[in-house]
């Protein structure tokens, strides 16, 4: 018998191959989903939650990863030789470590295979477009004697692999804590949850989403100081209105000839629009108390946004010249022909589209709508997921492995957040990392469209979205499809 364990620290597939995976794989009878609890709703913020988890959690400098876990005999935890892969599309082979950080990791994640008998890599098997279907194609086939680990991608297809026991039960777990600090950092094992059942997870910080980049020369030449942004922003002032003016004075047809020079504004509209409802309390789909989703369309935060995103889109939306690409706005950006750019925070890092640009620029995090209090980025993750074929002893030992393999390596990287490193070595600027992108790892929300299956956020509403639409005609064209699919979900 194990002791207890409680460290504080895919493609779109038919119902028809969901319902055949209950009798090729057989049913997770270990792990039987309960609805009849509540669930948090996608209003959950991460900071309040972080900062509850904290108060039961461990101080950073009582935190010891080293701290052997044993059985009732008193011996280590034996996990039996077990070689485990998490299967991705993108690990290779493993690089040296290149600073203290990577040094401490790799020392402690050989302590933990050499002290508990496993051993544990990531390994790309399949490619993006193909992972949910691999998944699927594996545990319906009763999958095989390769222990997997399997790093998924936000695809609707999981609401019904989650009803059809594809997915195992990571609450019946006990090497699992979710009330850790480093799952309440994410919340996605909220976003993977029906009743008290939690069907996937991830560890640690999540990554920065969409922002605004500004470019600190055509602000300046507008007679706008730069940093003035970032100072909204620290005291609570960076919101629509402030967003809207500024666009107003730095769009400037310089030579008097009709045409605008400088815009205020480009970028992919589809991601503006969707931070844009989420910063004002809005959202496509909610989750209620009792584990239902909820169509959120027509709530009046999320109707307020998208109102005021065509206002924007009819002012300051620099217009793409005739045959132009879908991303011609990256290029205007970096040739100084738009002052701002929603966008997200990827652009800036090493190696993405602003690496070619010239001019100093700034990034903060999307100014907050009148119906909110604060900021707040949209979190995305991939999760990760043990298959439902696997009996609870199997199951067990996988979790009891990625926790460890997951957890910081010493107490002085309790708080390590590596998303801020490599920042840093991109375009982003000092004030940037320190506070916009930090504040982004705290001040998040986990969103549940992409959890409709057949829901098409993009192609079946937020792409229709533009300054010659209609809210109200783009919202009644969608609205019966929509809670149709809502409908459906809550079904299963």
């Amino acid at each position: 018998m194990r002791k207890s364990l409680t460290t504080k620290a895919t493609a779109v597939i038919t119902m028809a191959a969901m319902l055949t995976s209950m009798a090729a794989c057989g049913a997770n009878e270990s792990a039987p989903a309960d609805n009849t609890q509540p669930e948090s709703s996608a209003d959950a913020s991460a900071e309040t939650a972080a900062a509850e988890a904290s108060e039961e959690a461990a101080p950073s400098d009582e935190y010891d990863p080293y701290q052997v876990i044993t059985d009732d005999a008193g011996n280590p935890i034996d996990l039996g030789g077990m070689d485990i892969i998490i299967r991705d599309w993108w690990s290779g082979d493993e690089a040296e470590p290149q600073n203290d950080y990577e040094e401490a990791l790799k020392d402690y994640r050989d302590w933990i295979q050499e002290t508990y008998n496993f051993t544990i890599k990531s390994q790309a098997i399949s490619d993006w477009g193909s992972t949910p279907q691999d998944f699927v194609d594996y545990v319906t086939t009763g999958g095989d004697d390769v222990n997997y680990l399997f790093v998924l991608r936000d695809d609707p297809a999981i609401t019904s692999a989650m009803a059809n026991g594809l997915l195992y039960d990571l609450s019946t777990l006990d090497c699992l804590d979710f009330n850790d600090i480093k799952f309440q950092r994410n919340l996605l094992h909220e976003q993977y949850s029906k009743g008290d059942s939690i069907y996937a997870m991830f560890a640690g910080y999540s990554e920065a989403r969409t922002g605004v980049y500004f470019n600190k020369r055509l602000l300046t030449e507008a007679g706008i100081d730069p940093d003035s942004i970032y100072d909204m922003q620290a005291d609570g002032s960076w919101t629509w209105d402030k967003f809207d003016e500024l666009m107003s004075k730095v769009q400037q047809d310089k030579d008097n000839d009709g045409t605008v020079d400088v815009w205020g504004l480009t970028l992919n509209e589809g991601v503006m629009t969707t931070e844009a409802v989420f910063s004002n309390g809005g959202s496509f789909i909610d989750k209620d108390a009792s584990g239902k989703y909820v169509y959120n369309l027509e709530s009046p935060e999320t109707l307020e946004a998208l109102e005021w995103t065509v206002d924007m889109y009819k002012k300051y939306d620099m217009p793409d010249p005739e045959g132009a690409e879908w991303d011609y706005y990256k290029e205007a950006f970096i040739n100084g022909m738009a002052a701002f750019m929603v966008e997200d925070e990827y652009a800036g890092a090493p190696g993405n589209f602003l690496d070619d640009m010239q001019d100093e620029v700034g990034f903060v995090m999307f100014p907050k709508g009148p119906k909110m209090n604060d900021y707040i980025n949209v979190w995305t993750n991939n999760p990760v997921a043990i298959p439902g074929c696997y009996d609870a002893d199997r199951a067990w030992k996988l979790a009891f492995a990625w926790n460890l393999y997951t957890n910081p390596p010493a107490a002085e990287y309790y708080d390590y957040n590596g998303y801020l490193s490599t920042a840093r070595n991109g375009k982003f600027d000092e004030r940037a990392v320190d506070e916009t992108i930090t504040m982004m790892t705290e001040k998040g929300t986990i969103a549940y469209h992409g959890m409709i299956p057949n829901l098409s956020l993009g192609s079946d509403f937020v792409w229709n979205i533009t300054a010659d639409c209609v809210v109200s005609e783009q919202v009644e064209a969608i609205r019966d499809t929509w809670k149709a699919y809502v409908d459906e979900a809550n079904a299963q």
